[in-house]
């Protein structure tokens, strides 16, 4: 059984969901999926970019790189 702070984290994304029209639990299952799969790379840029201005040295590797955003 799911309780306390796992429960609450829980109900807040599916008042998210719910709240912006997905109401359908495996659409939100969906939806849940391609924000862990997209946060990952974002975080593995954000370590690299923190790295980097620590070190102040240029990004060895860079998830996303320049320009290739549009």
């Amino acid at each position: 059984m799911v309780t306390g702070e796992l429960k609450s984290q829980i109900d807040r994304i599916w008042d998210a969901f719910w709240s912006g029209g997905i109401s359908n639990p495996p659409e939100v299952m969906e939806q849940i999926t391609y924000l862990l799969f997209i946060k990952r790379p974002d975080d593995l840029e954000t370590l690299e970019e923190n790295k980097s201005r620590r070190l102040e040295v240029a990004m060895e590797r860079q998830v996303f790189p320049d320009g290739l955003d549009g």
